[in-house]
């Protein structure tokens, strides 16, 4: 047992009461300001002294107490409605970055994610905690669902037009750079998770980030990868994007943009009624608890995403119209439960582990991006697709159908809002087992 040896002379300048001193490690107190070590052959002692007794120490003094504020963070890891409180606190502040410009840039999904990642690093909250578990298990795969309810893909066929054709153009350009990179930058040093990561960032640029975690969870990427791989990826998509309205920066904006706006805002805003939002909640649950069951009971391991994927867009396709006035409300509730998720990603992450890990990532993720953006360009081109289309189509590819649809209404092209948006749900419904299937019988054998 290691004793303190305290002389009485300094114990009125004690930051902390002597006895509960006597029953503390130096290392699990904030109130310890400096500690010296005196080691010999036989003992080992340690004497607790008053930074008042040395004034020239104030530089170590601050560093120490720096130090031991970073190792524990002002939100405790067991302060569960303080975590609570910072998660959704910060996704509230990713949506609310939207309506500023560069916030309308980059999404509000990257700005949750990097808030988070200071907040963990600078020792606001904690790198590991039980809420970040739940949001995982629970409310992750319960907004997919909610995200899907307008998944009808007769309508996405019949409504997306050239669109659905250009979207479909990105989403080969995107297995193209897939394979590209993969040969470029093998990233050997991840071992086998060098090709699971692969084919998440691939479902990930053809449907959305819903895609990235569900291909990750079916693959078995570990966390430490996985984390570094969504850094990478928030990085990448804020280049990409401010590249992409560089590219859009001459087109100009429909004559008749206002009225299918305010169509959209009309059926997506405004008030949201409460039966709907119960109700598409209490359908999520049930979707989840079935997908769950169906594959445990077929030992399908990491199976639970892509089977709610598929229950989902089964059924939204067979009731179109009773899913379909559901997904307002869904919409609406997934777009909080998803910022609650992207904050919860960006505190799990280690800036250190980042830096170790992501570099051969963020260049895999770099050359797939480009190779995307030459392909469908250049195909484009071949088959004579208007260059608005293109880009609204990568956009749906690489962001999703939120970004996709931000930047039709940011840039006018309003006849385009809808089709950008089931553009992009067709891509998350189709991207999990794009990458499951890919991964495995090509990415794997490479």
């Amino acid at each position: 047992m290691v004793s303190f040896t305290i002389p009485p002379i300094l114990i009125p300048f004690s930051p902390s009461p002597p006895i509960p001193l006597l029953h503390l490690s130096p290392l699990s107190s904030r109130h310890n300001e400096l500690t010296l070590f005196s080691h010999n052959a036989q003992t080992t002692k340690k004497t607790l002294v008053s930074p008042l007794l040395f004034p020239k120490n104030r530089d170590l003094t601050r560093s120490l107490k720096l130090r031991s504020q970073l190792r524990y963070p002002i939100i405790s890891p067991d302060d569960h409605w303080g975590t609570w409180a910072a998660l959704f606190a910060t996704g509230a502040f990713g949506l609310w970055s939207e309506k500023t410009k560069i916030g309308s840039m980059v999404s509000g999904a990257l700005v949750s994610t990097l808030v988070g990642l200071a907040a963990s690093n600078i020792g606001i909250i904690p790198y590991e905690a039980p809420a970040y578990s739940i949001i995982l298990e629970f409310l992750l795969p319960l907004t997919v669902p909610l995200l899907l309810f307008r998944a009808d893909l007769r309508r996405v066929i019949q409504s997306t037009g050239t669109l659905l054709f250009a979207f479909l153009l990105g989403s080969v350009a995107t297995i193209v750079g897939t394979v590209v990179a993969f040969l470029l930058v093998p990233m050997r040093s991840l071992g086998q998770d060098n090709w699971k990561i692969a084919a998440a960032l691939m479902g990930s640029y053809i449907g959305g980030s819903v895609n990235y975690v569900a291909i990750s969870e079916a693959l078995g990427v570990s966390p430490s990868v996985l984390a570094a791989g969504v850094a990478a990826d928030n990085v990448i998509c804020a280049l990409y994007f401010m590249s992409l309205f560089a590219l859009a920066s001459k087109i100009p904006p429909e004559a008749s943009a206002n009225d299918v706006a305010v169509d959209v805002e009309s059926d997506s805003g405004g008030k949201l009624p409460v039966l709907q939002a119960a109700t598409a909640i209490a359908i999520s649950f049930l979707i989840c608890k079935t997908s769950t069951y169906l594959t445990n009971v077929c030992g399908i391991q990491g199976g639970s995403l892509p089977a709610i994927t598929a229950i989902v867009v089964i059924l939204a396709t067979v009731f179109p119209t009773q899913f379909g006035s559901l997904a307002p409300a869904g919409d609406t509730i997934a777009l909080v439960l998803l910022q609650v998720f992207f904050a919860a990603v960006g505190a799990s992450g280690s800036i250190w582990n980042v830096i170790n890990t992501a570099p051969s990532i963020f260049m895999f993720a770099l050359v797939q991006v480009t190779v995307h953006l030459a392909v469908i360009l250049g195909l484009g081109k071949l088959f004579r697709f208007d260059l608005k289309l293109l880009l609204l189509a990568s956009n749906a590819n690489i962001g999703g159908p939120t970004t996709a649809c931000g930047m039709a209404t940011a840039k006018g092209w309003g006849s385009l809002i809808v089709p950008a948006i089931l553009a992009g749900i067709f891509g998350i419904a189709i991207a999990t087992f794009l990458g499951i299937g890919f991964g495995l019988t090509v990415l794997r054998h490479m």
